[in-house]
């Protein structure tokens, strides 16, 4: 992987940002049903593969009125599909979103974890050397790396 550095991201942008999202979120919300587990899982999936399919039973139905049956309720169908289409824009465009900010916020974990293992290490080694200060401060970060110990340390 090349090498990543991040800019630091002002934080009015980031403020800005999170209202943006409050405010698609605030838009959509009327819409949104949200599902339990097991009520995605039971429901049939309308992907890429059967996109074209339903787009086209939704056609003929239209073209074809007298071969629908009395219980398929068009308008119904109509809304589904307008509602099912029109958000698969917004669904990818989040999706991408979502995967651009995870990348973003693994790069500069990953970046400031590494900084903290570097502080770390300098503090465990002025530990080693006695200098003022540093020993409560290795006292208190080395908690988070436990010894284990090996059999032959028993």
């Amino acid at each position: 992987m090349e090498d990543k550095h991040l800019i630091p991201i002002p934080p009015d942008v980031l403020e800005k940002a999170q209202e943006l999202i409050d405010s698609v979120n605030a838009l959509l919300s009327p819409y949104q049903l949200p599902l339990t587990p097991q009520e995605r899982h039971d429901l049939l999936k309308m992907g890429d593969k059967t996109l074209s399919f339903v787009e086209k039973a939704h056609d003929y139905a239209h073209q074809y009125p007298e071969l629908c049956p009395s219980y398929l309720d068009l308008d119904k169908f109509d809304t589904d599909m307008a509602d099912g289409t029109g958000l698969r824009k917004v669904h990818i465009a989040a999706k991408q979103l979502s995967s651009n900010i995870d990348d973003t916020v693994m790069v500069a974990g990953s970046e400031a974890f590494q900084a903290a293992l570097v502080f770390y290490n300098a503090i465990k080694a002025a530990t080693a050397q006695d200098i003022p200060g540093s020993k409560e401060v290795y006292g208190d970060l080395k908690t988070r790396f436990p010894r284990v110990k090996r059999k032959n340390e028993r």
